[in-house]
């Protein structure tokens, strides 16, 4: 029964995620994925059921976790928005796949005896190809579960050059399901069949648990970030991956940096600081690296390679140590001893109690707390 619930849920959730509105490009991929894991799941569990004089055929689910990483990596890549050159050759990544179904051929045009000899003599005459095929599955759980989670440390980088905020903007959900396919690829190294097949049944339960928990994974309303920082609002309109236009951060600001010049980036970085001066726009606790360039009339990209290279800060740590000089200044006025400190906080530009603690720290190295009683300043602390 637990794997009939896994593979029933798999194919669910798959039909959840196919008919979708406004699904995007990485919601088709999870979708396919969901499916190659329950055709995986369903193969595996009539190996497990049916005759013995069947078996043989069902051995065509070998070549399917060769399959596995390429779609982690590909989801990772299309959710986050920070493709690299990797996935423009999207199809190279399943050539791995391709190729072990093809040495399978050779097994499935022997006669049926003679399968039956093979299958039950533990893949005697194919010793070479079972050992490749398990080399194959490590090389590639390896590759691909390190390729996501450094996807998704560079996705954490640009949201820090993108977003004031970032509090509310995370993949936990993603990280979580990358960690629960690097911990399969363990089972991979020590455990049997069942225990694997058992783990992927369990973490496609724990997928739709908290697919379905984070809020429009499952329903409308979920949406990746684009190659430029912002938040995807129209599904991809286009099935074929080809049409997909990836392009990397990195390499796009690279390009674009590289006609800086450095009295370019001291005209920006001084009208950056007048224009925080005079209007004080990270008050503004949404404020992003578009807006504020579009303010500048600045290219976004060359606004973030200022200031990383003048303020030696990301934009998220160049605006929250403005809100904290700002909280300093606020607190020190006699006239706002009547508010408490977490008024006084949001009205520099914070959106909540932790951010605020956090990022004074970060700027100051103590606690508001402890730099109020420092300046013997008395306030409320909530």
């Amino acid at each position: 029964m637990f794997y009939v619930a896994a593979i029933s849920l798999a194919f669910f959730l798959t039909l959840i995620l196919f008919t979708k509105r406004g699904k995007t490009q990485a919601d088709q991929l999870l979708a396919y994925w969901l499916l190659i894991i329950g055709i995986h799941l369903i193969l595996f569990y009539i190996a497990l059921t049916v005759d013995p004089y069947y078996q043989p055929y069902l051995i065509i689910y070998l070549p399917f976790p060769l399959a596995h990483g390429p779609m982690l990596f590909l989801y990772t890549a299309s959710i986050t928005g920070l493709q690299s050159g990797l996935t423009r050759k999207w199809g190279w990544h399943f050539l791995p796949f391709l190729l072990f179904c093809i040495l399978l051929i050779p097994f499935f045009l022997l006669p049926h005896a003679e399968r039956l000899v093979v299958f039950f003599n533990k893949g005697r005459g194919y010793e070479w190809m079972l050992g490749l095929h398990k080399i194959m599955i490590v090389i590639s759980g390896v590759v691909y579960v390190s390729l996501s989670l450094w996807i998704l440390r560079k996705h954490k980088q640009t949201l820090r050059d993108r977003f004031s905020k970032v509090e509310k903007i995370n993949l936990v959900w993603l990280r979580y399901l990358i960690y629960g396919i690097g911990l399969i690829w363990v089972a991979v190294f020590y455990g049997d069949d069942v225990i694997i097949f058992s783990m992927v049944a369990l973490f496609v339960m724990v997928l739709g648990y908290f697919g379905v928990k984070q809020v429009g994974v499952f329903t409308e309303g979920f949406f990746p970030l684009s190659a430029d920082g912002s938040v995807v609002t129209e599904p991809d309109s286009s099935n074929e991956m080809q049409s997909v236009s990836f392009t990397p951060i990195e390499e796009k600001g690279k390009y674009l940096r590289s006609a800086l010049s450095q009295q370019l980036v001291t005209e920006i970085h001084l009208k950056l600081k007048q224009v925080m001066t005079e209007h004080k726009l990270f008050l503004n606790p949404e404020l992003t690296l578009a807006e504020l360039a579009g303010k500048l009339e600045v290219h976004s990209n060359h606004l973030s390679q200022v200031i990383n290279s003048a303020e030696g800060k990301t934009f998220y740590d160049f605006i929250n140590t403005l809100r904290v000089d700002e909280f300093k200044r606020q607190v020190a006025l006699p006239e706002n001893r009547k508010y408490t400190l977490l008024a006084l906080a949001f009205e520099c530009g914070f959106n909540s109690k932790t951010a605020f603690y956090r990022n004074f720290r970060n700027a100051t190295g103590q606690s508001p707390t402890d730099y109020l009683r420092k300046q013997h300043i008395e306030i409320k602390d909530i």
